[in-house]
């Protein structure tokens, strides 16, 4: 039997026994009162003590003794697709997982806050950013709870502490589950309904979390998914499709979701997570509730949500009801609605941020036990110890520099009950994401010094337009990008001395542009006209021929021509947004 279900025969509850060992630092599981501080009984192989090594085979820990869950990271090494076509069925490559990480000593002097920090990790991966609340538990057990489906080659496969992160967090309509055959489409096979890509910088000093309206017409790219039969198949894409159906249309899978956001902003995703209705029920539940604020009655039938004006703690029904109105709410319409679940949200943040949750043991487990059992995940971090390690690398992040935020769309023409991308805005938002750049102020030294660095490197005399010579190569963009290309550069440019070279001899993860030394105020030329940062700037170290041309590669950073392919910085002023520490009244 488990630990878990061999305190409750007992008559009481795991999640109370966790005791801090000063003459290590650890927090250690005890299951039966013990009169003192003893090594692990014999006949326990696979109990780890602070120090030891480990031992060869598990077996369940006896009654009586304490089980000590020392702060190892671990996970397993994943490994990534190739890539296809041009015409929409690559498949990013894959990266491997980063090795694990020793554990490092408790300094006795850390306050009773950073103590629970440390024995924290993060199971809840997103939901839980800011707290790594849901680490080192008895490692089968939860390990049992997690459900899995494959991210056919479809993102990175892992992440690592040099870089960004990018998190897709897919909230399904799928009415399953006990209580919930009532609400609307009871027969829906679960379709992407509400969606968050939540992006976290390189230095963890702050994250952007972008909403996808569910009604967005976009395009829906050739999925390559495992069926939940075995069966492998190519499921055709979509033109000019709603958002939602990348999720179970056509036997979609997560995958196809996170493939959508790929082809959309451009951004790599590392890994899904999705809930359904139980999930929502029984994490808030688990967390004691969530404080919302109403500026006013809401009396929602389709939502069931009866609520009066000022503030309510939510959880199970109640708080699903809250996410879901949106008739009562703002303009009555799904844009309405991803505002007060971005509130939501923060407010979660918040809750789990506080002293109440971080030193409460029961707290915590109520909270591993629902989320590992709530969230379907890709199979890249189906484990617990993936899942921990990623809330770990989000642990930093405080929730005033957390930004919401929402693709910045348009009303369809064509079509009322759907929208459209607003080409002004949203592809300043994608690209601040892709170059990692934050919503909020917050802004270091380097980063200030690499930018006035760039800033130089530009600087100097620039050709005429009419002097530049470019071949323009497709590197990774969509197809037809480097036609389009050209046509811009001859036509709005005036670059005539330039030629489409078709696709290059291999892609690149960004465009560049390839000069020689004597080329160079040709090259700031034509990065000024194409918004090319400092690093897209390639120089060789011999100078060409007068007749030879550059060579500008378009990655898949390149949406459209005429558009700048630096990232702004900042955010366009009248975008929809909020800061995750804001506590804000639904209207």
């Amino acid at each position: 039997m488990d630990a878990q279900g061999r305190g409750r025969d007992e008559g009481f509850d795991p999640a109370d026994q966790w005791v801090l060992n000063p003459d290590t630092g650890d927090y250690e599981l005890r299951l039966t009162p013990s009169p003192g501080r003893s090594s692990a009984p014999a006949g326990t192989s696979d109990v780890r003590t602070p120090g030891s090594r480990r031992r060869s085979k598990p077996e369940a820990p006896r009654s009586g003794e304490r089980v000590s869950v020392p702060g190892q990271r671990g996970g397993r090494r994943s490994a990534g697709g190739g890539r296809g076509d041009r015409d929409g069925a690559r498949k990013p490559g894959g990266r491997a997982a980063a090795p694990a990480a020793g554990r490092r000593k408790a300094k006795p002097d850390r306050s009773r806050k950073k103590k629970a920090l440390v024995w924290t990790g993060g199971a809840l991966a997103f939901l839980m950013v800011g707290t790594g609340t849901a680490g080192y538990f008895v490692y089968q057990h939860f390990n049992g709870n997690i459900t899995a489906v494959s991210s056919d080659g479809a993102g990175t496969g892992g992440f690592s502490k040099d870089r960004a992160i990018n998190v897709l967090v897919i909230g399904t309509d799928k009415r399953t589950g006990e209580g919930n055959e009532g609400y609307g489409d009871a027969g829906s096979v679960g379709h992407a309904d509400t969606n968050i890509l939540f992006h976290v910088s390189k230095d963890r000093t702050n994250a952007t979390a972008l909403s996808i309206p569910r009604d967005l017409i976009t395009d829906i790219p050739t999925c390559p998914t495992q069926l939940e039969s075995g069966e492998e198949k190519d499921i055709p894409g979509t033109p000019g499709g709603r958002f939602n159906m990348s999720l179970g249309q056509s036997e979609r899978t997560p995958s196809c979701t996170m493939r959508t956001v790929t082809e959309l902003t451009g951004i790599e995703v590392d890994h899904f997570m999705v809930a359904d209705f139980n999930a929502v029920k029984s994490l808030t539940s688990a967390v004691g509730g969530v404080d919302v604020c109403l500026a006013k009655d809401i009396d929602d039938k389709d939502s069931h949500l009866k609520l009066s004006k000022g503030e309510h703690t939510l959880e199970g029904e109640q708080a699903l009801a809250f996410l879901r109105t949106r008739h009562s709410v703002g303009f009555g319409s799904d844009l309405s609605r991803i505002e007060i679940q971005q509130q939501f949200l923060g407010s979660l943040m918040r809750k789990l941020k506080s002293n109440d949750t971080l030193t409460s043991p029961t707290k915590m487990w109520s909270l591993a036990e629902a989320a590992t059992k709530a969230l379907t995940v890709d199979d890249k971090i189906a484990d617990i110890n993936r899942l921990r390690q990623l809330g770990m690398e989000l642990a930093s992040v405080d929730p005033k520099n957390i930004t919401f935020t929402t693709v910045p769309v348009l009303d369809n023409p064509n079509d009322k009950a759907t929208v459209i991308l607003d080409e002004s805005k949203a592809p300043q938002v994608f690209s601040m994401m892709r170059e990692d750049v934050s919503f909020t102020a917050v802004e270091k030294k380097e980063k200030a010094e690499a930018k006035a660095e760039a800033e130089a490197k530009l600087k100097g005399e620039m050709a005429a337009p009419a002097d530049v010579r470019v071949d323009v190569y497709n590197g990774g963009a969509k197809a037809g990008s480097a036609q389009a290309a050209l046509d811009w550069l001859q036509n709005e440019g005036g670059v005539l001395k330039s030629t489409n070279q078709a696709n290059a001899p291999q892609d690149v993860k960004k465009t560049q542009l390839v000069y020689a030394p004597n080329q160079a105020d040709q090259a700031r030329r034509l990065a000024a006209m194409m918004g090319l940062s400092a690093s897209a700037l390639k120089p060789t170290t011999t100078d060409a021929g007068a007749m030879e041309p550059m060579a500008l590669t378009l990655g898949p950073d390149f949406k459209q021509a005429g558009s700048p392919l630096t990232a702004p910085e900042k955010a366009p002023e009248d975008i929809q947004r909020v800061e995750a520490d804001k506590a804000v009244c639904a209207k």
